[in-house]
């Protein structure tokens, strides 16, 4: 059975950086876009990065970009995201997911889930 496990969330405080991990079972990633995406309490989910099966193409949601760095290994099954300058509106539980098409696209698409990892930015 397909497995998502996302990693690497906790405290932080503002400022700092974290190094979000989602690894994969049982499922070759090759022809996937992989999402990040995170859903803080009481607001809707956001997704906020993706890349494409290749590596080769990143998208960024204007929240993040130029702070966080989306990347994936495909030999390891395995995307990051690297997280700098972290702000407390980026406390939310973050997600990963596997998309059916090879190209970064809606949210419609993603087809697997993980559970998430709490990230919380606080002095």
């Amino acid at each position: 059975q397909l497995q998502l496990v996302e990693s690497g969330g906790g405290l932080v405080q503002p400022g700092g950086s974290l190094r979000l991990s989602c690894a994969v079972s049982r499922f070759n990633l090759d022809g996937s876009a992989i999402g990040w995406f995170r859903q803080a309490p009481g607001k809707e989910r956001e997704g906020i990065s993706c890349i494409s099966s290749t590596g080769g193409s990143t998208n960024y949601a204007a929240s993040v970009k130029g702070r966080f760095t989306i990347s994936r290994d495909n030999a390891k099954n395995t995307v990051y995201l690297q997280m700098n300058s972290l702000k407390p509106e980026d406390t939310a539980v973050y997600s990963c997911a596997i998309s059916r098409l090879p190209y970064c696209s809606s949210e419609v698409h993603y087809d697997y889930w993980g559970r998430g990892t709490q990230v919380t930015v606080s002095s």
